[in-house]
């Protein structure tokens, strides 16, 4: 019986919200069709750029994804992982906003960086937490993946840009993890991104695909400033309001002040 109930609720949000049959859910359309909404239009690949930009300024929590390596003469675990993916949380900060580098605090010990430290590749990967506060298709907001490598950031690099008090301001509990501490050998790290790959929701109203390096380098701090994801105040690229079956007054009332 709940089952049921469950269905016919979606299929009436998906009528209140007027969304397109299921099969163009997840793909770009072709460009003749781009017009066929008049409510809202798909942000261009640049747009997108300025909201992935906007995410990694905002979030602070990621999956760092790396691949075991098939050794496993140093490590105690099962023999058959070897080359197969594992993904896990991780901490990162918006620390070299002039090139959109993530920082990550590496811990020697955990398990991403031992595989990274084993010759793996390393993706990180974060997703937009819309604040609303009634429910939501999470399916329907922003999240990507960069890829790239790890590089040690020097002592003059982590003064001059003051790399710790950027990354404990996201993150207070890292103060004890910080490099030097008794606890676990650490050091800082960014990830420099190589390839950027986007989701900006549902594939009829969001772009989707690949983000050339130079619009994600590209974006500027007042683009950033400017831009307002699903759920802030002043959202310019439209289309939120048609999924959810809202209003204007509506859609303000269910936002997080």
């Amino acid at each position: 019986m709940r089952v049921a109930t469950a269905f016919h609720s979606l299929i009436a949000l998906t009528s209140a919200s007027h969304l397109p049959p299921p099969q163009h859910l997840f793909s770009n359309p072709p460009a003749a069709a781009a017009d066929e909404h008049a409510t809202y239009r798909i942000p261009t690949v640049h747009e997108s750029a300025i909201q992935a930009r906007r995410i990694l300024h905002l979030e602070t929590i990621g999956t760092l994804s790396t691949l075991f390596p098939s050794s496993t003469a140093q490590e105690q675990r099962p023999a058959d992982v070897g080359g197969k993916p594992i993904g896990l949380m991780d901490y990162f900060g918006d620390c070299e906003p002039r090139t959109g580098n993530p920082t990550l605090l590496a811990i020697t010990i955990a398990t991403s960086f031992k595989n990274v430290a084993a010759g793996s590749n390393i993706t990180l990967s974060m997703r937009w937490h819309a604040p609303y506060r009634r429910p939501y298709s999470a399916a329907a907001t922003p999240r990507f993946s960069l890829v790239g490598h790890l590089e040690e950031l020097t002592p003059e690099e982590v003064t001059r840009q003051g790399v710790a008090a950027c990354f404990v301001a996201k993150h207070p509990d890292a103060v004890s993890w910080l490099p030097g501490n008794r606890i676990h050998e650490s050091r800082w790290v960014r990830l420099v991104v190589e390839e950027v790959y986007w989701i900006g929701g549902f594939g009829d109203r969001a772009y989707i695909g690949w983000i050339p390096l130079e619009e994600w380098q590209g974006v500027t701090r007042e683009e950033i400033e400017k831009c307002r994801l699903p759920g802030e105040r002043e959202h310019k690229w439209g289309g939120w309001k048609a999924w959810l079956g809202l209003g204007e007054q509506e859609q303000d009332e269910e936002l997080e002040l």
